[in-house]
């Protein structure tokens, strides 16, 4: 009885070039019924941006109307973003009906 045990051949394949994921933004939108120091808090809250950080984020947002708070998989963004949306009304401001806004965007 022969020993030798017969393999069937192995094809060399090349690993497709990995894509990497795509990135998405979640931009904060300005609006006048929020604070900076709503601003700040939530930013920490949501993001773990420190206070510095944060409060650059909230003159920006009100310079320009809007901010780049967070950059990630889209997956992540999107809660993120659902996170601003639910974070609620700034209790500092009366006339304050509910939470910021903000949009999602793919970078590049």
């Amino acid at each position: 009885m022969d020993s030798t045990v017969t393999r069937p051949a192995v094809r060399s394949r090349t690993k497709p070039r990995e894509r990497r994921a795509d990135r998405w933004n979640v931009v904060l939108l300005d609006d006048d019924d929020h604070t900076y120091a709503y601003v700040v808090e939530m930013l920490g809250a949501i993001f773990g941006h420190d206070a510095a950080t944060a409060f650059r984020m909230a003159s920006e947002v009100d310079g320009t109307g809007r901010v780049i708070v967070f950059t990630g998989p889209r997956e992540t963004a999107e809660f993120k973003q659902g996170r601003i949306h639910a974070y609620g009304p700034d209790p500092r401001i009366p006339r304050c009906a509910g939470a910021m806004s903000a949009v999602i965007e793919r970078v590049g």
